[in-house]
């Protein structure tokens, strides 16, 4: 896969629930982490007293980071309404040349930053709340 542009990477939410999404304004970065925990079964007998780990266990998460500015009121407010309320909305992940990771996922931190000769700009952290799908592109 060749070098992609960090701005291809595109964070989008459903903003009213119905399977209508937008893209989340003013993104100046955006990570994201897929992790699986593993479950060790590793016991006296085990060959050579290497760790075993149980296949197919343990829980999946995800966590999607993304920092900048709002471009309006509208997607200042919803954020903003989305982590006092503690809505969980479906959102998109759209990886350029990857594909699009899709599911529930809840606020769990935003933090307001600004300078005095400056705009004021947020930290945005999602925690998967449920089964995530994937689309290729």
């Amino acid at each position: 896969m060749a070098a992609q542009k960090g701005k291809d990477l595109l964070l989008k939410v459903d903003s009213t629930g119905a399977g209508v999404y937008t893209t989340v304004a003013g993104l100046r970065s955006r990570t994201f982490a897929v992790n699986a925990e593993s479950v060790d079964i590793t016991h006296s007998e085990s060959s050579g007293r290497w760790r075993e780990l149980l296949s197919g266990a343990g829980a999946k998460s995800a966590r999607v980071t993304g920092s900048g500015v709002f471009k309006d009121v509208a997607s200042d407010a919803t954020v903003r309404d989305y982590i006092f309320n503690g809505t969980i909305r479906n959102w998109q992940v759209v990886v350029p040349d990857f594909g699009t990771i899709e599911g529930p996922f809840h606020i769990s931190a935003i933090d307001y930053s600004g300078r005095h000769d400056g705009e004021v700009a947020f930290e945005l952290t999602l925690e998967s709340a449920g089964a995530l799908s994937f689309a290729a592109l």
